[in-house]
């Protein structure tokens, strides 16, 4: 069968649209073990190298300083170090504990001591954060480094109704669950399996008094035998 040369040119753009589409999707993104508020969480940022000729050696992560990260602590990964960056943030901050804390880790720098990531290729880095912020999205903007000097910034926030083209690596936190729902879940669990035990107790103790008074039963209905 022949594709008319105009349904021709709709597929091949289609085809170009969605490649284009797939390979600008190749963004700098984060993921994180727990988002829960007050938690502590490994945050993974996955990142590929978009460039066909160039190859990622650096990596710059910005954390925040309105609702900073208390702490900071970085996995080491082969062929790069790190380095976390502590800074006096703007206003004072106070912990769980009461204390008064004054700087906080405010960026975290990898960078290549070798090739760094080849084009194609991909590279997880991870660091140990904690607590996380009571509420809202976390957004952690990312500067990419390239061998040739180019520097990509994933810094973009996605507004009501658009998509940002370089959107900054973010997570959602979510409510922190209270200490006491769990324990009273057991405690009411506790009761409903108690009467479940008693019922089955009772349910068997019936079943044995029918059996013995229908043994009875077929004994008095038995015929006598007489003596000979």
């Amino acid at each position: 069968m022949r594709v008319p040369h105009a349904a021709a040119a709709v597929i091949l753009s289609v085809v170009l649209l969605f490649a284009g589409a797939t390979a600008g999707h190749a963004h700098v993104t984060v993921e994180a073990s727990s988002t829960e508020a007050g938690s502590w969480a490994v945050l993974t940022f996955k990142v590929p190298t978009e460039s066909d000729t160039a190859s990622t050696t650096g990596l710059r992560v910005q954390l925040p300083v309105d609702a900073p990260l208390l702490s900071a602590q970085t996995q080491p990964v082969p062929g790069w170090e790190a380095e976390v960056v502590r800074s006096e943030l703007p206003e004072p901050v106070t912990d769980d504990h009461g204390n008064t804390i004054t700087e906080a880790p405010t960026e975290i720098i990898w960078t290549a001591t070798g090739e760094g990531l080849a084009p194609s290729e991909f590279g997880e880095f991870k660091v140990s954060v904690g607590p996380l912020p009571e509420s809202g999205t976390l957004h952690l903007p990312a500067v990419q480094v390239y061998s040739d000097g180019e520097e990509v910034d994933w810094v973009q926030q996605a507004s009501a109704g658009t998509e940002a083209d370089r959107p900054a690596p973010s997570i959602e936190i979510t409510p922190a669950t209270p200490d006491g729902d769990q324990d009273a879940a057991v405690d009411a669990a506790q009761p409903e399996e108690a009467g479940s035990q008693n019922f089955l107790g009772w349910a068997s103790l019936a079943v044995a008094v029918l059996a013995v008074l229908l043994a009875g039963v077929a004994l008095l209905r038995r015929p006598r035998v007489r003596d000979a």
